[in-house]
């Protein structure tokens, strides 16, 4: 029973800092534009942002060794709460930028704790479920952060105040606990190498939706902004994208485990594709279609790096998910920092549509590149594959890849057998090695 309180209570600690999360990184967007910040400036807030939750992942454990969990906790949601409130009293574009890599590095490393955590009380039975219910209360709690932004309005105090109650919050359920702290922090284990070798197309899908989504999850709110969407309607804007790439998630991830997971990218990256060149060629105003287009878009991205880590962990070895999710992170946080950068530029020199350019061309490149591969390479037989995890894109930490239950077969203690490969298949890649080594 305790123990049951205690997974509980951190996930009441994990949705309080999403809320915080979702309500702060809409706010800036919309904040941004009304205060006249160019669009470069505003796509350095999101590439702020993504260096400082990368260098956060890496070197957050090294000062939790040092202090502990609880300090290192309270000293990541404190600096946290001071970062949204100088964002207040600092308007102006360099705070900004500086402020938000400063937030994204308290924000990975108190994820990072709270996801610790709860992988010491998962039972292994019980981690997938635990892993589920973790990834939708996240999805859940960062979404009506966003929607919390049309209740508060962007001007005066209101929205920064909230947020920084949200985080503050946040380390009750860690500063409460009687029980002993956890192991130390997991640090990135990360091998390029060995995830190309494994799954090039995992590799590019991580960059494509790092660049992608980055650029769409920062700029977004800009160009809905533009085309004249009030606050209220910028908030429902994301909450319909993000709502429906939650939903989408479930039933591509059961569909790519019956057949090959790159006809499922195939058919999400190129319907994203599509869905970016279409708002490009129609540009719709503040009207229903910009909905349609939005909610179409999450729908199609948001399963997207999901379906890209199961495809690699198909094709890895016993112990080295760990490996190869860490790679697919540091790649992913390269996209999101590059991304919203790129999408800036392009849309200050043409128009605040260009954002979309930005996610057809990425989403293009990994449907062809996708469609490319199955012609070199036989897919992995449905029966030796692992189930599918839903998982976010933009919140994912070293953590995260522990306490997903995928990586047990990383632990000898908690392996399990080693799904066999079809002989036809191992000779089949052994002789196109030379082919797959030149090839994208």
């Amino acid at each position: 029973m305790a123990s049951v309180i205690k997974i509980y209570a951190l996930f009441l600690g994990s949705a309080l800092l999403m809320f915080g999360g979702g309500l702060q990184g809409l706010l800036l967007s919309v904040r941004g534009a009304e205060e006249g910040f160019s669009l470069l400036a505003l796509g350095l807030i999101g590439t702020g942002w993504s260096v400082g939750f990368v260098a956060g992942s890496i070197s957050v454990p090294l000062v939790v060794r040092k202090v502990g969990h609880i300090r290192a906790f309270s000293v990541m949601a404190a600096i946290g709460t001071i970062t949204i409130l100088l964002n207040l009293l600092l308007i102006n574009d360099i705070s900004w930028i500086l402020l938000r890599a400063l937030s994204g590095f308290c924000f990975a490393g108190a994820a990072m704790i709270v996801e610790s955590w709860l992988n010491e009380v998962a039972e292994n039975k019980s981690r997938g479920t635990i892993f589920s219910i973790y990834v939708t209360i996240n999805m859940a709690a960062s979404t009506l952060g966003q929607i919390a932004m049309s209740v508060t309005g962007t001007a005066g105090y209101v929205p920064f105040v909230l947020g920084a109650i949200s985080f503050i919050c946040a380390v009750l359920p860690t500063a409460l606990t009687s029980s002993p702290q956890p192991r130390p922090l997991s640090s990135a284990k990360i091998d390029i190498g060995l995830l190309y070798r494994t799954s090039p197309v995992a590799a590019i899908a991580a960059f494509s939706v790092g660049m992608a989504n980055g650029a769409f999850g920062t700029l977004a709110p800009v160009y809905g902004y533009e085309q004249g969407l009030d606050t209220g309607g910028i908030a429902l804007l994301f909450a319909v994208a993000a709502i429906l790439g939650a939903v989408a998630q479930i039933p591509f991830g059961r569909l790519s485990d019956h057949i090959d997971r790159r006809i499922v990218l195939i058919g999400l990256s190129g319907f994203a594709a599509i869905v970016g060149a279409l708002t490009v060629l129609i540009n719709p105003g503040a009207n229903w279609m910009m909905f349609v287009l939005f909610a179409a878009y999450g729908f199609a991205a948001n399963p997207i790096y999901a379906v890209a880590v199961a495809h690699a962990n198909d094709f890895a070895k016993d112990g080295d998910f760990a490996k190869i999710a860490g790679g697919m992170l540091l790649i992913l946080g390269i996209g999101l920092a590059i991304g919203p950068a790129v999408a800036s530029l392009i849309m200050g020199a043409w128009s605040p549509v260009g954002l979309f350019v930005v996610t057809a061309a990425f989403h293009g490149a990994l449907a062809v590149t996708a469609f490319l591969r199955m012609r070199i390479r036989k897919g992995i037989d449905a029966a030796y594959r692992e189930p599918f995890q839903p998982m976010g894109d933009r919140q994912v930490t070293p953590e995260t890849i522990v306490l997903d239950p995928r990586a047990d077969s990383d632990s000898p203690e908690m392996g399990h057998a080693e799904a066999p490969v079809p002989d036809e298949l191992a000779t089949q890649n052994e002789d196109r090695r030379d082919v797959q080594d030149g090839t994208v």
